[in-house]
């Protein structure tokens, strides 16, 4: 290779650097030799630049701009971030505040509820565990499903919904509540049903990594002195199994962050009700599909992207298998 030419000087063997002509003859010729494992990787990396990275980079770049879908857009540098953070006050006293409230308490419960069953499913007899995992995995896939035949009767305002049935009935409550249409119960009902439905690819990765971590361990702890599930889950299970871990987080956040239908579809009102179900998705939704300001929906969705970003580097601080 050229890379490995020398030239001797003084007994001492020199590398010669490569100009970037040789350098670009190497890199072709290594991608030519690899050329077959392209070819397979060929499909998602077309599929990654057309829907991720190609949006993102056009989303970047209109944020700098306004641009109103139909005239040419117009650079107009930071204002739409300065707009943002200093003078849309609904952004500022609804969406921003609603979105971490949101993703604080559903992000790391919905995390450590699905640790939690994951691992309680692992104590299950082989027979048993698949069916209580496809009960616990299935939310996720239904939910357009759960939320009218389900959560929409639960929750209904009147006397004959569901909870509200239940609560007179046992005399907790003296008059129906709007769980869904009033704002001091609408983020709580959100909250609930997102819960309920977190249990997707995150939860079943934890379930594949509490079920591959070596039993031997286990044995190895009991004769090291440890006495409690707990330890072992501790010192054993979750070091055992950080990349799933990781994965898990990553997919939390993801899926915390992204949400912003719940909110509308269970209160059917957009914008939800005196905005307390509002989120950081509702307010892109609001100005790119309905005022049509897709500079500042783009702005919107950069200031997301970083929000997404920095909790991710948080996860791969916490369980990345890098130490240093």
């Amino acid at each position: 290779m050229l890379s490995n030419r020398v030239r001797l000087t003084s007994n001492k063997a020199v590398p010669v650097r490569l100009n970037w002509i040789d350098k670009v003859k190497q890199i072709m010729s290594e991608i030519w030799a690899s050329r077959f494992s392209y070819l397979f990787i060929t499909p998602f990396m077309l599929c990654f630049i057309a829907f991720i990275l190609v949006p993102v980079c056009a989303a970047i770049v209109l944020s700098f701009t306004y641009f109103n879908a139909i005239e040419k857009p117009q650079f107009i540098g930071w204002t739409n971030f300065q707009n943002l953070i200093s003078q849309d006050l609904l952004f500022l006293k609804y969406a921003l505040p609603n979105t971490f409230k949101f993703a604080v308490i559903v992000g790391p419960g919905g995390y450590i509820a699905a640790f939690a069953l994951a691992w309680l499913i692992t104590q299950l007899p082989g027979k048993f565990r698949k069916w209580f995992a496809l009960a616990m995995y299935t939310p996720s896939l239904t939910m357009g499903v759960a939320m009218s035949i389900i959560w929409l009767p639960l929750l209904s305002g009147d006397r004959i919904g569901y909870l509200n049935s239940i609560l007179l009935q046992i005399g907790f409550i003296d008059e129906p509540n709007l769980w869904v249409t009033d704002k001091a119960y609408l983020m709580n009902s959100m909250i609930a049903v997102t819960m309920w439905s977190s249990m997707g690819v995150g939860f079943l990765a934890m379930l594949a990594g509490i079920l591959n971590v070596n039993p031997e361990l286990y044995e190895a702890g009991r004769i090291d002195g440890m006495r409690s599930r707990l330890q072992e889950i501790w010192y054993i299970t979750i070091p055992s199994m950080k990349p799933q871990m990781l994965f898990g987080a990553v997919m939390a956040i993801v899926s915390t962050f992204k949400a912003g239908a719940i909110g509308v579809e269970l209160s059917g009102q957009s914008p939800t009700p005196q905005y307390a179900g509002h989120l950081i998705i509702n307010h892109i939704d609001d100005y790119g599909f309905v005022r049509f300001e897709m500079g500042y929906a783009a702005a919107i969705s950069v200031f997301l992207l970083i929000l997404m970003y920095a909790s991710n580097k948080l996860c791969w601080g916490l369980f990345s298998e890098n130490e240093k």
